[in-house]
C-alpha cells in the first residue's frame, strides 16, 4: 500500500510540473490548469485514503462549503476583481499552512528540532502571507490607501521584528514541550501577522503586480514547510513548485519595471504625486470625438491596441475584440501590445483578452512592437497610463525613469481612451497626453468603443 501511495504522489507531482509548464503559454494555459487540478485531486484522494482518518464528517462538510464558495467566486467575481481574488487565495494558502503547523504542535510528539523548525517556518511564512495578502486585497479594492504608508524608523522596526522572530524561533526549537514553549509559539504567530502588515503597507499600488507574485511565492514556501511538518512528499513538491515559480515571476515583474526587488519592497514608490516638469509640450490637450476617431481608424493600415486597467474597469475587452475584427475586415493589421505589469496582477490583460477570445497570435510584447512603432498608423491606449509614459524614457527626474515602456508616442497617431486627465496608479503625470500626435477620447472606454463599432457598421 505504501508503494502505491508514493507512486500516486509521483504521478501527481508530474502532473503539477506539466500543468505549470502549460501555464506559460496562453494557448495551453487552460489545459494546464485542468492537468494541475487533476494532480491535486489524485493527491488529496490518496492522502485521505491512506491516512488514519477517524471520521470524514468534517472533511466532507469543509469540501462542500469550499466547493460552493469556489464555484460562486469563479462565476460571480468580475474580471476587474480577479487581482483581489488572487490576493485572497494567496492569503488563504498562508493561513492554511499556519493552522496546519499549529494543529501539529497541539497534536504532540513535536519534540525534535527537525520537526519544530518546519512548524515555525510554516507559521512565520504562513502568517506573513495571510496578513500581507489581506493588506494587498485592501489596496487593490481601494478599502485601504493605495499610496505607501510610511513612518519614521520603519525599516528599523521591520528589522527588529525579523530579529525577534528569529530569536523566538531559536528558543522555540530548543525548548521542551512546556507552557513556556507554547507562549513563545504564540509570540511567533503574532509577530508573523504584524510583519505581514508592515511588509506590505509601504508598497504603493503601482507595485501590486510584484507584490501579488511575491505573496504567491510565500504561500508556496509555507505549503512546502507544512509538507515537512506532516512528512508529505507531494505537499513538499507542490509547495516548492509554487514558491519557485512565484520567485521567477517576481523577478520577471521587477525586470519589466527595471527595478530591483529591494527597491519595490523598501522604496515607498508612489508616495507622492509627481508632475513631470518640462515635458508637457505646452500643456495643450487635443480631444477627439468617437465619430472623428472612426475616420482615423478607417484609414489606418495598422492599429495597435494597448490595454490597461481602464479596460478592465470598463469591461471593454469584448468590445475591443469586436472593433479589432471590424478593422481586420477593413484590411487593417491589428495587434495587441501587452506590457508585463499592465493591470493589477501578472498576466491581467492576457486573461481579459483570452476571455474575449482574442487570437493569441495577435498578442505582442513591448520588445516585439517597439522597433517598428514608427510604422504603426494608430495606437489605441485603453486605460493604460504608466506603461506608455514616455517620461520613463526621456525624463531622468521621473520616479519611473528607466522602466521599459510601450513606446506608443513614436506611432503616427495615438488615441488615448480615458475618463479624465487623472494620473495613473503610480500617481505620475503622463506627457503623452500633450503630444502633438495624440488625441484624447474622453468617456467610458466600453461606450466609446461601442460608438466606434456602430460607426463601422
Amino acid at each position: 500500500m505504501e508503494h502505491i501511495v508514493e507512486l500516486c504522489y509521483i504521478v501527481a507531482a508530474i502532473l503539477f510540473i506539466l500543468g505549470l509548464k502549460m501555464l506559460g503559454s496562453p494557448a495551453t494555459a487552460r489545459r494546464g490548469n485542468m492537468i494541475s487540478s487533476l494532480g491535486m485531486l489524485i493527491a488529496v484522494v490518496v492522502t485521505l485514503c491512506h491516512r488514519d482518518v477517524v471520521s470524514f464528517q468534517w472533511i466532507v462538510i469543509g469540501a462542500i462549503i469550499g466547493t460552493i464558495i469556489g464555484a460562486l467566486a469563479a462565476r460571480l467575481v468580475a474580471m476587474t476583481a480577479m487581482p483581489e481574488m488572487v490576493a485572497l487565495f494567496n492569503g488563504f494558502g498562508g493561513i492554511a499552512s499556519l493552522l496546519l503547523g499549529w494543529g501539529e504542535f497541539h497534536g504532540g510528539g513535536a519534540v525534535s528540532w527537525f520537526k519544530l523548525l518546519p512548524i515555525a517556518f510554516a507559521v512565520l511564512i504562513g502568517g506573513l502571507t495571510f496578513t500581507g495578502s489581506l493588506i494587498a486585497y485592501g489596496k487593490l479594492t481601494g478599502k485601504i490607501e493605495t499610496k505607501p504608508v510610511l513612518f519614521p524608523g520603519q525599516q528599523v522596526v521591520n528589522a527588529f521584528l525579523l530579529l525577534a522572530a528569529i530569536v523566538c524561533t531559536a528558543l522555540y526549537c530548543s525548548g521542551s514541550a512546556s507552557g513556556a514553549q507554547y507562549q513563545i509559539f504564540i509570540v511567533i504567530v503574532v509577530l508573523s501577522f504584524i510583519f505581514g502588515v508592515l511588509a506590505v503597507i509601504p508598497i504603493g499600488g503601482a507595485d501590486m503586480p510584484v507584490v501579488i507574485a511575491l505573496l504567491n511565492s510565500y504561500s508556496g514556501l509555507a505549503a512546502c514547510a507544512a509538507g515537512f511538518v506532516i512528512l508529505n512528499n507531494v505537499l513538499i513538491v507542490s509547495g516548492a513548485l509554487v514558491g519557485a515559480s512565484g520567485i521567477i515571476l517576481t523577478k520577471i515583474m521587477c525586470k519589466a519595471m527595471n527595478r530591483s526587488l529591494a527597491n519595490v519592497l523598501f522604496s515607498g514608490f508612489g508616495g507622492a504625486t509627481t508632475a513631470v516638469g518640462g515635458t508637457t509640450e505646452g500643456g495643450e490637450v487635443r480631444p477627439i470625438t468617437a465619430e472623428d476617431a472612426y475616420y482615423v481608424l478607417e484609414a489606418a493600415g495598422s492599429v495597435v491596441f494597448v490595454p490597461g486597467y481602464g479596460m478592465a474597469v470598463a469591461q471593454a475587452q469584448h468590445a475591443v475584440r469586436e472593433l479589432g475584427e471590424l478593422l481586420e475586415g477593413n484590411g487593417t493589421e491589428v495587434r495587441y501590445a501587452i506590457h508585463p505589469v499592465a493591470g493589477r496582477m501578472p498576466g491581467h490583460m492576457n486573461v481579459l483578452l483570452a476571455e474575449a477570445n482574442v487570437s493569441y497570435d495577435q498578442l505582442v510584447e513591448p520588445e516585439d512592437v517597439n522597433p517598428a512603432m514608427e510604422t504603426v498608423d494608430v495606437c489605441m491606449i485603453i486605460g493604460a497610463n504608466d506603461v506608455v509614459n514616455p517620461a520613463a524614457r526621456d525624463d531622468e527626474s521621473s520616479p519611473i525613469y528607466g522602466m521599459p515602456i510601450i513606446e506608443v508616442d513614436r506611432a503616427k497617431t495615438t488615441i488615448v481612451l480615458k475618463r479624465s486627465m487623472a494620473a495613473g496608479f503610480a500617481g505620475i503625470d503622463n506627457p503623452l497626453f500633450f503630444k502633438e500626435n495624440n488625441r484624447m477620447l474622453f468617456g467610458d472606454a466600453k461606450s466609446s468603443i461601442s460608438t466606434l463599432i456602430s460607426e463601422f457598421k
